[in-house]
């Protein structure tokens, strides 16, 4: 769940009365006592104090401390950074923690010279309400909410008054998901200056036993021997402690080389049973990653990035990993390749059974590849998306397969779709349920954020490799864990009254190397043994696997551990109950199941003290007199939409912005090439898009009416018709290649606009754009960037996205061009127009669209539960007729070229009858420049 635990909150303290900070003489902070020294000898401190005085900074840094304790995967840290203003002159400082991704702050205190803030977690309004009342009076410091897309950031911003010091401590609480057969626990290190004392202690209890733990090399060996690592069978210590002298990037250097990620990874032991329950203070807890089991057959598609970038070693060893990838595919499986630069090609436009012949020609295929070019990796994952959806729709996979998408990446996109937002939204409203995504980020300049929420949000994972590791094996092993799916319709069932309250970490497939993770309550008195049933799909074989849990056991163990979490079972429900309760409110089908969701996660977040995007963090001293307040985002709409971490629709490339007029007028027909200026999209436009679906907006009811038009290639069809005006819009409709499922879809493959007092005619086609006055003729291309002005009519050109026709800078109407892959089976490539509602018509105007210029008065109403309970229905009273209309959504593509934003309307069925003017076959005209012959 991306952006839950993100905040930005700035505090410009010594700007704002209510939180003047006092100027007591300095006294030392009290320091810490020394932890207990798991691997003794490792670390000597060593003593600096004259030559770290010399070189102070105006602000000191005396402290920065992390603790984080990981009883049974549930991981809570403490991040506490202790400074002081050295300088004779007020200075700012920050303290600014990198939160991971689906983290939940569970505490914050800052302290200023004595005065100390605490927080408390509020419903979101009422803690809006107090910032507010304090900001009355003048005690508030400032609200900020982040809303950008990487909402990991909890940044504090103090303006401090020489010799004053200040202490700030976070606290946040996350779950550890087993992903290639290991847990990650990743630390963000941010000091952002020498630290007098830096320690670093990261604990790990682990009732079932560690099999294997070390701490990842992120530094580039910078702290070669510095991490200290003492371990037991079930418990483990991490320790780093950097000396100042082992902390400055160079010996004489004063910046800070501690500026990254402490990266634990370890696994547990398990046994040959179905998986582990773990029972303590009236919750328990099962992690299930059962292993042996038969693999069942998979479709896979590679996709792997052959740009500039990848030359030399990477695309030496990324070949020789995929040649042996390849050997390891059985004869059940399918498979494709798929390699892209700037420009996206396939070894074969369909899945391929694995046999030996069709191995080896894949194998000579990569052999040949030569890395070149940019990286266009928004229209590689569309292509292989495109592959598996096609093959699933028309009945071609094994029912009993999974599908995979690997893409191996090392780098950002540079051609194409350039924003990682939107690549994720594509990818996310394109790709089938079925279709898992994993992705492998190669080298330390690759986008690994990105690629871990592409893999997150699609029922997949991202693993990194690093430029000093081998990326040949650690290709393959990627490979061998993630294309291992062992189970399929998993269902767990705990079948005893005293067993309530069950979540789960979302998962219906089991992966090689990962882990399902369950729990729920239980009343001790009921029950001293919790038994789990669990049924699943191995190849085609039904399982039944049963597991036991005592209860004693694990009491006697964490008891004896004075850094294990007793609330640990506890933590855990929880976090996973409130993460499926906001996936659940995400994809809530009507407004009061929302409100019911909506009430149990804010109850669960006051509860547990945890922050929500339902909740506040407010900040405030012991009077209550001085407040902050930090909101978590709102929910990323993308974030939640049934799994959680592992595993819809929009565009591939961001249409351009609606072209506005060249202030200088031109008189010739020569097209000038230009950067056509862009502005924001009228939020509200009359619309014809795809098949053709016609969206009417009635400015003064604010509402959207929409119908469809179902009629025959060739026919050309009015929509403006203006004779006093002397103005005509005509579309001519082509049909896509075949019919699917018995229909012959039509689209708009030719838009016509004549502009009588200019003799100006315009043809837009998906080929070209034609301009003709009198004899005179000119031709421009998609492939241009440009514009033509003619008396008052200006014809501006985006390549490859719109064309905006403007007259008298008070009329507009916008062409967008629909691509479609050339070798697509049925659809074609067809034109969308967009006409903002204007009073510049005459009053009679007409045409399918042209008649609602002058607006009708309708009126809804009696709205009802419709044969789709998620659309009502409703009765429509427009132009003397009683309608019976639908609620539903159409497409607006002026921001999302590809799969386009909802716009939510009003159906008028059977091709508009009664909301148009007549039968829409009396809007056929015989010509594309013809005037509308009204009877």
């Amino acid at each position: 769940m991306k952006g839950l635990t993100c905040f930005f909150i700035c505090f410009f303290l010594s700007e704002v009365p209510g939180f003047e900070i006092p100027i007591n003489g300095l006294s030392e902070f009290v320091e810490y006592e020394d932890l207990v020294e798991l691997a003794p000898g490792k670390f000597q401190f060593v003593e600096e104090s004259q030559r770290y005085q010399e070189e102070v900074d105006q602000v000191t840094l005396y402290t920065y401390k992390v603790q984080s304790t990981i009883t049974s995967r549930m991981a809570t840290t403490m991040i506490q950074s202790k400074l002081v203003n050295n300088s004779p002159q007020p200075q700012n400082v920050v303290f600014d923690v990198q939160i991971p991704k689906g983290a939940f702050i569970s505490n914050f205190s800052m302290t200023v010279d004595g005065t100390t803030f605490r927080s408390s977690i509020k419903e979101r309004t009422v803690g809006r309400a107090l910032y507010a009342q304090a900001r009355a009076k003048g005690k508030t410091a400032g609200l900020v909410r982040s809303r950008a897309l990487d909402m990991e950031n909890f940044r504090t911003e103090v303006n401090v008054l020489p010799g004053a010091k200040v202490e700030f401590e976070l606290h946040y609480q996350e779950a550890k998901w087993r992903k290639l057969g290991s847990y990650e626990h990743r630390i963000y290190l941010q000091p952002g200056r020498l630290a007098k004392h830096l320690e670093v202690d990261v604990w790990v209890i682990e009732p079932q036993g560690i099999r294997f733990l070390h701490v990842a090399d992120t530094f580039e060996g910078h702290f070669d021997g510095v991490p200290a690592i003492s371990k037991g069978q079930q418990k483990a210590h991490i320790s780093f402690k950097p000396t100042v002298a082992q902390q400055r990037i160079c010996p004489s250097c004063r910046e800070t080389a501690v500026d990254g990620e402490l990266v634990v990874l370890y696994d547990v032991d398990r046994e040959e049973k179905a998986g582990e329950l773990e029972v303590f203070n009236g919750y328990f807890v099962h992690f299930f990653a059962p292993d042996n089991l038969d693999p069942i057959p998979k479709n896979i598609l590679f996709v792997i990035d052959v740009s500039g970038s990848m030359w030399g070693v990477k695309m030496k060893q990324t070949v020789e990993a995929m040649k042996t990838i390849l050997d390891d595919l059985r004869a059940e499986d399918h498979f494709s390749v798929i390699d892209f630069n700037h420009n996206v090609r396939t070894w074969r436009n369909d899945l391929i059974s694995a046999t030996k012949t069709q191995v080896a020609d894949a194998k000579r295929y990569i052999e040949k590849i030569q890395p070149s070019g940019g990286t266009n990796i928004n229209e590689a994952l569309l292509r292989a998306i495109f592959i598996l959806n096609e093959a699933n729709n028309l009945g071609l996979l094994d029912p009993n397969s999974v599908s995979l998408i690997i893409l191996v990446s090392d780098g950002d996109p540079t051609v194409g779709e350039l924003k990682l937002s939107k690549i994720q939204k594509n990818v996310k409203e394109n790709i089938q349920d079925n279709i898992s995504l994993f992705s492998l980020g190669m080298g330390f300049d690759v986008d690994y954020d990105f690629l871990k929420r592409l893999s997150n949000e699609n029922r997949g994972i991202a693993q990194r490799i690093y430029g000093n590791q081998d990326t040949s094996s650690q290709l393959r092993k990627f490979y061998n864990q993630v294309s291992t799916p062992l189970l399929r319709n998993i269902q767990f069932n705990y079948p005893h009254s005293a067993v309530t309250d069950v979540t789960q970490n979302s998962f219906h497939n089991y992966f090689g190397g990962s882990e399902i993770v369950v729990a729920g309550k239980f009343d001790p008195a009921k029950l001293d043994q919790i038994q789990s049933i669990i049924t699943a799909t191995s190849a085609n074989t039904e399982l039944v696997l049963e597991t036991l849990a005592q209860m004693d056991d694990l009491q006697d163990f964490l008891s004896k551990d004075k850094h294990a979490d007793p609330d640990f079972t506890k933590k855990l429900w929880a976090y996973l109950t409130i993460n499926q309760l906001l996936a659940e409110r995400s994809l809530a089908p009507t407004a009061a199941a929302k409100r019911k969701i909506t009430r149990s996660i804010l109850q669960m977040s006051l509860d547990h003290h945890i922050v929500t995007p339902l909740t506040s963090l407010v900040i405030e001293n012991e009077a209550g007199d001085e407040r902050m307040l930090a909101d978590a985002p709102p929910q990323d709409p993308a974030c939640c939409s049934g799994a959680l971490y592992y595993g819809s629709k929009v565009p591939s490339g961001s249409i351009p912005s609606w072209a506005s007029p060249s202030p200088t007028p031109v008189t010739s027909m020569q097209a000038e090439g230009a950067k056509v200026l862009e502005s924001t999209p009228p939020p509200h436009v009359m619309r014809v898009e795809n098949d053709p679906h016609f969206i009417i907006y009635l400015p003064k009811s604010q509402k959207n009416v929409c119908f469809n038009i179902d009629s025959e290639p060739g026919k050309i069809l009015n929509l403006v018709s203006d004779p006093e005006s002397g103005i005509a819009v005509n579309g001519q409709l082509v049909g896509a290649k075949k019919p699917n499922n018995g229909k012959l879809s039509t689209y708009f493959g030719k838009l016509g606009f004549y502009f009588q007092s200019e003799d100006m005619k315009i043809e837009i086609s998906t080929k070209t754009i034609t301009l003709s006055r009198g004899s005179s003729t000119s031709t421009l291309s998609w492939a241009d960037t440009a514009q033509t002005m003619n008396q008052r009519v200006l014809t501006s050109v985006k390549k490859e996205k719109v064309v905006t026709i403007t007259v008298d800078k008070e009329m507009s109407f916008s062409v967008l061009l629909h691509r479609v892959w050339k070798k697509h089976p049925i659809n074609v490539d067809f034109l969308g127009i967009y006409i903002p509602p204007t009073n510049k018509f005459s009053p009679n105007a007409h045409g399918l669209i042209g008649q609602f210029m002058q607006e009708p008065k309708i009126h809804i109403f009696n709205e009802r539960p419709g044969k789709d309970p998620k659309k009502p229905e409703a009765s429509m009273e427009v132009k003397g007729q009683k309608l019976i209309v639908t609620r539903g959504l159409q497409k607006d593509y002026r921001t999302d070229v590809v799969f386009g934003t909802d716009v939510p309307c009003w159906f008028v069925h059977n091709s508009g009858k009664g909301f148009i003017d007549g039968h829409y076959k009396d809007y056929f005209v015989p010509q594309l420049y013809s005037f509308l012959r009204r009877p």
